[in-house]
């Protein structure tokens, strides 16, 4: 990353955690952008017999995955006396990817002891709502399937001070989503972000196909 005086301020990427009762848990900014991000689309066609009328009818949005690869690296903010938070390296930043795919301890803990005084039925643990977020154009509510994280350097304590962490998401639809849940309105919004930019970029085509310079903005 450049030090250049006139280059532009990049704006961070996140996988954030919504979580009333931890709020903080999981706010994963991006010490560095990813320079890929690989999306796999699968259109979902409607399965009911009608015939060749509806060939095309679609189910529902696609199912989209998305992936990503995350570099973490303290080395430079060691140099300038910087442990990483409590000391730890870059452990804490790795915990707040790590647990959004863990049931919080309070609740697990609650669940025992409903099974220690004889309740039959505990309290499912739900993961929080995780959007990842690329910019204003990119907000969407996912679930994660994958983590991986290989810790490549460690300091004398053995606390990781540079790793590279693989991550794939689904994205979550309003075919996954209840109505009441925020995530439902998240990914209405995020569809609709993209039918702008799809009718915007179609009509620029059209207007440079027949020669014009047709702009909507």
């Amino acid at each position: 990353m450049t030090n250049f005086p006139g280059s532009p301020k990049t704006i961070k990427g996140a996988i954030v955690g919504l979580d009333l009762f931890n709020p903080l848990a999981s706010v994963a900014i991006f010490q560095y952008n990813p320079e890929q991000i690989s999306r796999s689309l699968a259109p979902q066609y409607s399965e009911a017999g009608g015939g060749r009328a509806e060939a095309l009818r679609l189910a529902g949005p696609p199912t989209e995955t998305i992936s990503a690869n995350l570099s973490l690296d303290l080395i430079d903010q060691m140099e300038r006396g910087d442990a990483g938070p409590l000391g730890a390296g870059i452990s804490g930043y790795l915990a707040a990817l790590e647990m959004l795919v863990y049931p919080k301890s309070l609740l697990v803990a609650a669940n025992q002891i409903l099974l220690q005084v004889g309740t039959m039925e505990v309290i499912p643990p739900v993961a929080p709502l995780t959007l990842f977020i690329y910019g204003w154009k990119r907000v969407v509510p996912v679930k994660i399937e994958s983590l991986s994280i290989t810790e490549t350097m460690h300091d004398p304590n053995l606390n990781p001070i540079r790793a590279d962490v693989s991550v794939s998401m689904k994205v979550l639809t309003y075919n996954d989503l209840a109505v009441t849940h925020p995530g439902f309105w998240a990914f209405m919004a995020h569809q609709v972000v993209k039918e702008v930019l799809a009718t915007v970029a179609s009509v620029d085509n059209v207007g440079a196909m027949l020669g014009g310079d047709t702009k909507l903005f």
